[in-house]
């Protein structure tokens, strides 16, 4: 049995910075990767696809140079081997830097297994067995895959293996019409796939304001893609064309051919075949591991990180895991999960940048909320882009006069968004983030703008 001060699973956001600082402190750590170093985001999550999603601007930006006085001779095509090739050139990169990083850890070592527990202090990977005083889990998550019919009688992708196509789908049909679907959506109808998005719900995005919904289905049916909403009743099956969706909406066709179908329905944390229960390491109902304000799980030793502790599936909020872990650990502070402002994006093209609450959540909260609004058609620096869909949508507090949340769906809207970041963590009232100057000219300088037309809600 081999004993370490720290026992880290899986080398995804957290776990090699949460080894590498413990290593660092002079701890004998112990890290265990049974697939691919860098977790989600670097080999099938941000990485890829923000790789991928750059080849669609570039495509998207040739077929509007004319707008800009710019000639381009010939049709734009897209060769998808070589932006398969582009993408997997940039996540080998990454992904060999995460485990050369590991590797050459002075106080670590490296275990290539799947890890199961024992007990709460102990492990077995392969033939090893490990203990610890403390282990920590960053085990991530995985597509779901819904009961729906005919699931099993379809060939179908997930957001990791439709970057592995190498060719371009004739007629993609997404289903699912949140964060995930939309990305792959706009994608590939920028590759020049005709696309279809089916969403179970009444509107795109559920999760946010009406408004935004409303604007991005606005977005995306303007760049030629087919969104069907209502679809109460999804099945699967074979057609003429390779596949086909069966759905019951409020209106459109009933049946819906296509080359390729993507589900985009979610994801499921990596803790089915742990041995959680033996550690006794409680999990909610999807799945997802019980953790406190200091991520520490039902077994006190043992903590979450990551994607699979529900509480945050970001890689920002993977990497603030670790950070609250290793400053109680090893700085003796008192740093909380609910401390973290929520902040996130959707990252079609204009994006949509969130911090906080949305409007109808304040006002579900019982705020004595004021809204501010601007379209991007009055901001210069989305006029002098030529990028003029969205909006700037600020919501505060009257009564206390703080920021309760923010949406920017337009140009830079995923970096606009952090210009109320320090000011939400400090609890800065409106009327001083109103009082500052920015710079000229960019998105971000109309910020205190929109903080001084607040209005209440109608």
């Amino acid at each position: 049995m081999d004993t370490y001060d720290a026992i880290v699973i899986g080398a995804g956001q957290s776990g090699p910075a949460l080894a590498a600082r413990l290593a660092g402190a002079g701890q004998r750590v112990a890290m265990i990767e049974r697939g691919k170093f860098g977790g989600t985001c670097v080999n099938n999550g941000c990485t890829p696809t923000k790789a991928m999603l750059a080849s669609a601007r570039a495509a998207w930006m040739a077929r509007q140079a004319a707008d800009y006085g710019v000639t381009i001779s010939g049709d734009v095509r897209v060769d998808m081997a070589r932006v398969k090739a582009r993408k997997d050139r940039i996540v080998e990169k990454s992904r060999n830097g995460v485990e050369q990083w590991m590797q050459s850890l002075q106080n670590g070592k490296v275990f290539r297994g799947h890890a199961r527990f024992v007990d709460a202090h102990t492990l077995r990977v392969n033939d090893d067995t490990l203990t610890a005083e403390r282990i920590f889990l960053d085990v991530g998550g995985r597509p779901s895959v819904p009961e729906m019919p005919g699931v099993d009688r379809v060939p179908f992708l997930t957001n990791e293996t439709i970057m592995e196509l190498d060719s371009l789908p004739e007629h993609l049909i997404v289903v699912g019409g949140s964060y995930v679907g939309l990305e792959f959506g706009q994608m590939y109808r920028r590759f020049g796939s005709r696309v279809t998005v089916v969403e179970m719900g009444p509107r795109l995005i559920g999760r946010e304001d009406t408004d935004v919904s409303d604007a991005v289905t606005e977005m995306l049916t303007a760049e030629g893609i087919d969104v069907r909403t209502d679809a109460k009743c999804i099945a699967l099956d074979r057609g003429p064309d390779g596949v086909r969706v069966k759905l019951e909406c409020v209106a459109g066709v009933p049946t819906i051919p296509g080359s390729h179908i993507l589900l985009a329905v979610g994801r499921a944390p990596n803790t089915d075949d742990l041995g959680l229960r033996e550690a006794g390491i409680e999990t909610d109902d999807r799945g997802y591991v019980k953790v406190d304000d200091a991520l520490r799980t039902t077994a006190p030793n043992v903590y979450a990180l990551g994607d699979c502790n529900g509480r945050g599936a970001f890689t920002h909020t993977s990497y603030n895991d670790y950070e609250i872990v290793a400053d109680n650990l090893l700085n003796g502070t008192d740093r909380k999960v609910t401390d973290r402002v929520t902040i996130y994006a959707l990252f079609t093209d204009p994006p949509l940048g969130r911090i906080g609450m949305s409007e109808s959540e304040a006002r579900k909260g019982g705020f004595d909320v004021r809204v501010g609004k601007r379209p991007m058609t009055r901001v210069s620096r989305a006029v002098e882009k030529g990028e003029t869909q969205g909006f700037m949508k600020v919501v505060v507090d009257e009564k206390s006069r703080r920021i309760l949340g923010a949406a920017f769906l337009g140009t830079d809207g995923d970096e606009v968004v952090h210009s109320l970041v320090d000011g939400s963590y400090a609890k800065l009232p409106y009327t001083d983030v109103r009082r500052t100057v920015r710079l000229h000219p960019t998105v971000s300088e109309l910020v205190p703008t929109v903080l001084g037309e607040l209005k209440p809600p109608r």
